[in-house]
């Protein structure tokens, strides 16, 4: 639609998470470097908060790219958290390529615990990966301290990551749950991205979409600060808000978006009253330094501009 009156070659603000579309930030390269860190190193508990729109799934979508490109990691990939203590090992196995139907709870341990203990005797790595974790019930979050003691005397032999809203900080902080908090070794947050952030944010969208040096062209600076200013630097309402900026420019047929424009967009979408204070600290359990983080993400950069073949799904034994 507005792709050829902006010489985009394909939609620069889509909604679904795409990894081809990932602009690392200072907060996003961290997150996706400790989770990296944990399953190379064998950490075993690493959890990622953030609030709506700042770009969880997206990560994990980067995440699993990169784990998809490696032969010794087997990983299952659990989105649905409201599940039972039973139903939650039971889907964890029937992703890692195990049958798991009509079995029991104890036979589902024992069956989970061979195949780990097996794949950790060949040194492969094995990795449970929980998004949406904030809805998961005290009962799941304790089946998961279990597995998480499943060990040999050197290292984890499951690499469990949880990533969800700040919810599920506050459940991890109850007294309830403070066995579980003290096995974290890697926690860190995703924030909503700053003023210049947001510029670079947009203007990578752009360029990927093929406008090249004309993305500063499409999105004037004034233009970009009422965007920031209106999403709060949330990247899904970044999106949203540049989306329908470009669909509304190109139905008036303008060279780019106004402020305006921005503003009727924010008042449509009952942005106008948003407000979400930015809160410059990581919370940092176990958490690396800047050196650490960013001899990790060399690696993270250069395997992300890899193309792949397969598809999303794990590698199961």
């Amino acid at each position: 639609m507005y792709k050829s009156f902006f010489k985009l070659s394909r939609n620069p603000f889509e909604l679904t998470p795409d990894p081809n579309c990932f602009v690392p930030t200072k907060h996003h390269d961290e997150a996706l470097a400790a989770l990296y860190y944990g399953v190379r190193r064998h950490k075993g508990l690493v959890v990622v908060t953030g609030e709506v729109g700042t770009g969880k799934t997206l990560l994990l979508r980067c995440l699993l790219q990169l784990l998809g490109q490696s032969k010794d990691i087997a990983y299952a990939y659990l989105f649905n958290s409201t599940l039972s203590p039973t139903e939650f090992l039971q889907y964890t196995l029937f992703d890692f390529g195990l049958p798991a139907s009509g079995k029991n709870k104890s036979e589902l341990l024992f069956d989970l615990n061979k195949f780990l203990v097996a794949r950790g005797t060949g040194d492969l790595t094995t990795v449970l990966i929980v998004d949406e974790a904030h809805h998961l019930s005290a009962d799941t979050l304790e089946e998961i301290r279990l597995l998480s003691n499943l060990e040999t005397p050197d290292e984890k032999l499951l690499q469990i990551m949880l990533v969800g809203q700040p919810e599920l900080d506050e459940k991890l902080d109850s007294v309830g749950l403070r066995q579980l908090k003290q096995r974290i070794a890697l926690r860190t947050q995703l924030l909503p991205l700053s003023a210049e952030e947001t510029q670079r944010y947009i203007e990578k969208r752009l360029q990927i979409a093929g406008a090249g040096s004309t993305s500063t062209q499409i999105f004037s600076p004034s233009v970009v600060e009422a965007v920031h200013r209106c999403s709060q630097g949330f990247p899904r309402l970044i999106n949203t808000i540049c989306e329908n900026a470009l669909i509304t420019a190109y139905a008036r047929r303008l060279p780019h978006p106004t402020v305006e424009i921005v503003e009727k967009i924010a008042a449509e979408f009952r942005l106008n009253g948003f407000c979400q204070p930015e809160d410059t600290a990581t919370k940092g359990q176990g958490k690396m330094g800047p050196e650490q983080v960013s001899g990790i993400l060399l690696d993270l950069h250069a395997a992300l501009q890899q193309p792949t073949s397969g598809d999303m799904s794990g590698t199961h034994a």
